[in-house]
């Protein structure tokens, strides 16, 4: 099967507007996340959305493929449906433009979860949490999954409910890290879906799949990553890659 990765790179940004190409060690952000990509054993292609010139022009100067794509898409995932749907391939990996420390390893793993089982749509990544800080943070994105693997809810909030206040060598919480893949027939149908109750309550637009129906397969990793939000965090990314 011929997987392909697409990072949808968006200029405007809350909290860290063009952030995708703010400088770490002299090199844009994306360019560092590409690189990580071109590790990859199973991508055949990377392909960058843009929305912006300027993003576009950074991509193309470190000799990325880079496509326009609209300025009105929502979502990531909406993007890099536009950016895919004329192109032969059977699986779309969906790699965030803002996690510079990306492990190729993580998306090969992701790709496979896929390829080898024909009835999986849809897989993402999670990493158990070794501290409380995480676990109670809301900007980090808390999973549930069965004993198969496949996701039951994706939350900000503290899940599941720690009702006896047990530590965390008898309770087990999963980070969800904002990596999918999905297999391109499936990507081009859920783009379409409308937005769901729970994703408008939660903002997490995986939930529109879940309530949808569609199971999630979820593959765990040990491979730790950090998403770039504000300056501090790339000052983080930058500690972390200097050996602090």
């Amino acid at each position: 099967m011929r997987a392909v990765g697409v990072i949808p790179a968006r200029w405007a940004s809350t909290r860290f507007e063009g952030k995708v190409i703010a400088p770490i060690h002299g090199r844009p952000m994306i360019q560092h996340v590409w690189q990580r990509c071109k590790h990859s054993r199973f991508l055949e292609d990377i392909i960058i959305a843009c929305d912006d010139e300027r993003v576009l022009k950074t991509a193309q100067e470190f000799g990325a493929k880079a496509v326009m794509t609209s300025l009105s898409h929502a979502s990531g995932t909406d993007r890099i449906a536009e950016a895919v749907r004329d192109i032969n391939a059977e699986i779309i990996v969906n790699i965030q433009a803002d996690e510079p420390l990306i492990h190729h390893n993580v998306i090969d793993d992701l790709v496979c979860a896929i390829r080898d089982d024909e009835t999986v749509s849809m897989a993402t990544v999670v990493k158990v949490m070794d501290t409380m800080a995480e676990v109670n943070n809301p900007n980090i994105v808390k999973a549930v999954i069965d004993r198969k693997g496949y996701a039951l809810y994706f939350s900000r909030s503290v899940i599941p409910y720690n009702r006896e206040k047990k530590g965390l060598d008898q309770i087990r919480y999963y980070k969800h890290l904002g990596i999918y893949a999905y297999r391109k027939d499936f990507l081009m149908a859920f783009s379409k879906m409308p937005r769901s109750r729970l994703e408008e309550t939660e903002q997490l637009e995986q939930l529109r799949a879940l309530e949808a129906g569609v199971r999630i397969k979820t593959v765990v990793t040990d491979k730790e990553t950090i998403g770039v939000d504000t300056p501090e965090d790339l000052a983080k990314v930058e500690a972390i890659l200097n050996g602090r």
